[in-house]
Formats: C-alpha cells, sequence, structure tokens
C-alpha cells in the first residue's frame, strides 16, 4: 500500500532519504557522522514546513513497514521550504548563512527522492512510488513534473524515460552533475 507519510516513519524514512541522497544530506544536515546525518533528517521529517517534511512524503509500506519513499513538493515552494533547512544550517555553523543549489524550476511539480529499502528492491516499488507522486500532481492540476537523475545512473534514466519522462537540461547539485527530466501532464 501507498499512503501518505506519519511522523512515526520518521526512522525508515530517515534512512531510506539518506540512502538515495548520499552526501547531499550531508549538506542539508551540516553534519557529516552518519548517525547524526539520519538523526537531522528524523527531526526534519517530523516538521511541517521543510522539503523533507512528513508533509510532502508518500511511503510504500508492506504490512505496516514502511519500505519506500517519495518525496515531492512543487519547485515554486521551494524557498519557503528551504528556508527551516537553511536556518539550521545557519544556527549550526556558528551564524554563517548556508546556501542550498536549486534542485527543480518553479513551474515543475518535483519528486525530490525515491527511495526503496534494498531487501524490497526489484519488485517495482519505486516505479509505484513514481506513478503515486505522478497522479498526485495531476489531481492537484499541476502541468509539469520534474525529477533529477545522476548522469551515470543508466538504470534509473531508463526507468523515468519508460515513464515518460525526457531531459530537459544538466544541472549541479551539490558538486555532482545530474540531468533534469521533466513528464508533461495532459489533462
Amino acid at each position: 500500500m501507498i499512503r501518505q507519510a506519519r511522523k512515526e516513519d520518521r526512522s525508515e524514512a530517515a534512512v531510506l532519504m539518506v540512502d538515495a541522497i548520499h552526501d547531499i544530506a550531508n549538506a542539508l544536515t551540516g553534519e557529516s557522522d552518519k548517525s547524526r546525518v539520519i538523526k537531522q533528517m528524523e527531526r526534519f521529517f517530523c516538521e511541517e514546513v521543510n522539503r523533507l517534511s512528513y508533509r510532502n512524503c508518500l511511503v510504500k509500506t508492506i504490512g505496516e513497514q514502511p519500505v519506500g519513499i517519495v518525496v515531492a513538493y512543487h519547485g515554486k515552494d521551494a524557498p519557503t521550504l528551504d528556508a527551516p533547512i537553511l536556518s539550521h544550517l545557519k544556527n549550526n555553523n556558528g551564524g554563517v548563512a548556508a546556501t542550498l543549489d536549486r534542485e527543480a524550476d518553479p513551474t515543475d511539480y518535483y519528486i525530490d527522492t525515491v527511495s526503496v529499502s534494498p531487501e524490497f528492491g526489484g519488485r517495482g516499488y519505486g516505479t509505484e512510488l513514481l506513478q503515486a507522486a505522478i497522479q498526485h500532481a495531476k489531481e492537484k492540476g499541476y502541468r509539469t513534473v520534474s525529477l533529477n537523475v545522476e548522469k551515470d545512473n543508466t538504470k534509473a534514466r531508463k526507468l523515468y524515460e519508460r515513464l515518460g519522462f525526457e531531459w530537459k537540461k544538466d544541472i549541479i547539485i551539490h558538486h555532482h552533475t545530474y540531468g533534469y527530466l521533466v513528464k508533461s501532464l495532459h489533462a
């Protein structure tokens, strides 16, 4: 089943997000120790407003266990959603302001993160999560959905293209090159 995330999902959600975004999680949390990164990701997940909030997440469950997650929000909302993270980074960095790379165009509903626990991989759960996010975007009346895929992740890129995403441009996120892919939603 795919459902709206709940705060109680924080432990599994944090691990899934860190597994998917790797060193970007360090940049978002201002931490380098993995256990501290995960703890801060849990705190972000439980907040009401930020890009990693449970409010922007759907989870795939087997029984009651979350085994996958998709994080998505509209690109126009990114500045508001990033403000609490930037505030945390500034407080964590002795008052020095931080910046975050722009990951989404302001016209797109943006799929920030898709992750499935390795022991549940290869069963189509990632595709289900993507399709649920796309359906959510359609229900909200959005015209486009976007996501980023690391340049050397050809397996994921093929999946995204099979789902109708097309390359628009390359972007840099935390020193890595990503293909920015967009899917048009026809009403």
